[in-house]
C-alpha cells in the first residue's frame, strides 16, 4: 500500500512551517515532504518533525529571485551543484528522507542534457543510500526550465538506468505539459517512484479534472508500489477541512488490506 505525505510548504499554511508536521500526523497523514527544508537547521527540524516520517526533500534553487531554480542541467554551474546537492544530502542523511528531488534550473539544449546526465550520475554515486528524482514542470508556471516534459525525462531516464533515480509523477504538471495526465501515468509508470497529487485545473483539493484517482491507486497496487504519494495542492478552505479525499483512500486500503 502507498504510504500519504503532505507537502507542508502548501498545505496546513494557517500555522509556521515548523507546526505543520504535528498537524499533518493528527490529520492522518503518514509523513510529510518538504520543499527547501533549508531556513531552519537540523535539530529544530527534528523537534518539529517528532520521528514523522520525510518523504522528499527538493535540492536548493540558488537564487530564487535572480531566477535560479537549481543547476543541475545547466553548462557551467556543475560547482554550485555539487554544493548545493551535498547540502540537500546532509540535510536528508540528517533527517532521514527518503528522496532528494534533483532539480534541474533554467538551461536548454544538448549540452545541458548531458550536464544533467552526468550530475545526476554523479549525484547518486555520493548517497548510495537514498534515491533520486526528476520532475519535469510546466513551462507556463516555470518558465525556462530545462526539464519541461514527462517523455524528455523518460528518455534521459533510460538512458542513465540508474536503479536510484526515478520519475518523480506530479499530477498537475502532467496535466498542464501533455493535457492528458492519464495517458503520461500509462506512459511512464514503470519508472516512477514518488507521486504527486492535486485536483485539476485549479490545484486543489485531490480529484477530478479527468484524472482518474481510483485507476491510479489499482495501478499502484499492481505494482506493488510501497513509496509515497504526497498531496502537493492548494488548499480552497483551510486544510484540515478539506480531506475527505485522504479519508476516502485511507478507507479504500484499510478494505483492501481486510481482503488480503
Amino acid at each position: 500500500m502507498p504510504r500519504y505525505a503532505a507537502n507542508i510548504t502548501l498545505l496546513f499554511t494557517e500555522v509556521p512551517v515548523l507546526d505543520r508536521p504535528g498537524l499533518a500526523h493528527q490529520a492522518g497523514f503518514d509523513g510529510v515532504e518538504v520543499l527547501f527544508p533549508y531556513d531552519h537547521g537540523t535539530p529544530e527540524w527534528k523537534t518539529a518533525l517528532g520521528g514523522l516520517p520525510l518523504a522528499l526533500i527538493n535540492t536548493p534553487p540558488g537564487d530564487w529571485a535572480a531566477g535560479e531554480r537549481g543547476h543541475a542541467a545547466v553548462p557551467g554551474a556543475e560547482e554550485a551543484f555539487r554544493s548545493h546537492f551535498l547540502k540537500a544530502a546532509e540535510v536528508a542523511t540528517a533527517l532521514g528522507a527518503a528522496k532528494i528531488h534533483v532539480m534541474a534550473g533554467c538551461a536548454k539544449g544538448p549540452e545541458a542534457t548531458q550536464v544533467f546526465a552526468e550530475n545526476l550520475a554523479w549525484a547518486a554515486d555520493q548517497v548510495p543510500e537514498l534515491g533520486l528524482t526528476i520532475e519535469p514542470l510546466n513551462a507556463e508556471d516555470w518558465p525556462g526550465y530545462f526539464l519541461n516534459d514527462f517523455d524528455q525525462a523518460g528518455r534521459i531516464l533510460a538512458d542513465l538506468d540508474h536503479p536510484r533515480i526515478g520519475l518523480q509523477f506530479d499530477l498537475w504538471h502532467a496535466a498542464r505539459i501533455h493535457g492528458d495526465a492519464q495517458a503520461v501515468w500509462q506512459a511512464h509508470q514503470a519508472r516512477v517512484s514518488h507521486v504527486q497529487i492535486a485536483g485539476f485545473p485549479n490545484r486543489g483539493e485531490p480529484g477530478g479534472g479527468g484524472f482518474d484517482l481510483t485507476a491510479l491507486f489499482r495501478d499502484l497496487d499492481a505494482s506493488g508500489y510501497q513509496g509515497w504519494v504526497a498531496a502537493e495542492y492548494r488548499p480552497t478552505r483551510a486544510t484540515v477541512h478539506g480531506l475527505a479525499w485522504l479519508a476516502a483512500l485511507k478507507a479504500r486500503d484499510r478494505l483492501i488490506g481486510g481482503q488480503g
